[in-house]
């Protein structure tokens, strides 16, 4: 199991290292002139070529990743372009705000999500399950911002006005502080994850019940709903765990949307904004995070099907 781990592990430093490399020549690929940006259109040329040097983007490539990364190993994000300020600094509130709206989304959807495939499979073919079946089929057709319109008009409109439209998070405050900031947008991540999760949790249910060993606990007089959560539930989790990360690596993705839909203060408007204002160590930044959330995820994924699942386990 650790030699598994130690793999798992250097595997994930090569990816990040590969995707470093990706992060970087892509940013630099991006349109226009960071220092042009900065200074504006009516700049003049010298002024141009003196804050690039200020900034030390007229050195060679390779020297300016060597910095970066080195700055990176020693905890040093760089400064940010735009704001002058640390990136660290820039970005410390907005990655909490992310953090917690991430966090609320995944507690409540994949609790919700599993308790509904379960229940789907264990009704299977009821009318539970076929209702819950369409409406996922639905769902999953919908993209981030349209779920987020929606709500908006349904919850924040002249339908219901009972939330704000706005995630307007005062400054100095945080998303905890400010609880209604919060509920639509994560309400919009929700409802984009929890039909996928369902839908394997139902599948994977349904092949565990028709196992043996679960006939073999019915045939025992065991009644039928410890046989569904005690027995069933628990050998079918293991599949789902990989839906699971991607379904959470997804939420660090979709917020850019689902923040840019709601004005919430985190790291989606924070990538939008240095995009916009070409502020390459905020872009780079951030672009390397979501990956390493990705690539974080599915190590955690791996580890927990294998500890869920004894032939895995004993595979190794």
């Amino acid at each position: 199991m650790l030699w598994f781990v130690a793999r798992r592990l250097i595997s994930a430093l090569v990816v990040l290292a590969v995707v470093s490399v990706v992060v970087f020549a892509a940013t630099i690929a991006l349109p226009g002139s960071p220092a042009q940006a900065i200074l504006g259109r009516s700049a003049s040329p010298a002024a141009v070529a003196a804050l690039e040097h200020q900034l030390h983007l007229n050195r060679p490539l390779i020297d300016q990743y060597a910095g970066w990364i080195g700055g990176l190993l020693h905890g040093q994000l760089g400064i940010s372009l735009a704001a002058q300020e640390p990136v660290a600094k820039l970005l410390s509130g907005r990655l909490l705000n992310s953090a917690f709206l991430v966090a609320v989304a995944g507690l409540v959807s994949i609790p919700l999500a599993i308790a509904i495939g379960a229940y789907a499979a264990w009704r299977r073919d009821r009318a539970f399950d076929v209702a819950s079946s369409l409406i996922s089929l639905m769902i999953a057709g919908l993209p981030e911002f349209v779920v987020g319109v929606l709500l908006i008009l349904l919850f924040a409109t002249s339908v219901m006005r009972v939330l704000p439209a706005v995630s307007d998070i005062p400054p100095g405050q945080h998303a905890w502080d400010v609880v209604t900031a919060v509920i639509l947008p994560a309400l919009t991540l929700l409802i984009n994850v929890v039909p996928y999760v369902a839908q394997v949790t139902r599948a994977s249910m349904i092949e565990v019940l028709e196992s043996d060993y679960v006939e073999m606990a019915r045939l025992k007089g065991l009644p039928e709903r410890i046989v569904v959560w005690r027995h069933a539930l628990p050998n079918a989790i293991g599949p789902t765990f990989q839906v699971i990360a991607i379904s959470l690596a997804y939420m660090t993705g979709g917020i850019v949307v689902v923040e840019y839909v709601f004005n919430f203060e985190g790291i989606g408007s924070a990538l939008q904004s240095a995009v916009l204002n070409h502020d390459l160590p905020v872009v780079q930044v951030l672009a390397l995070l979501i990956a390493a959330v990705y690539v974080v995820l599915n190590l955690f994924a791996d580890i927990a099907t294998i500890l869920v699942t004894p032939k895995l386990r004993s595979s190794l």
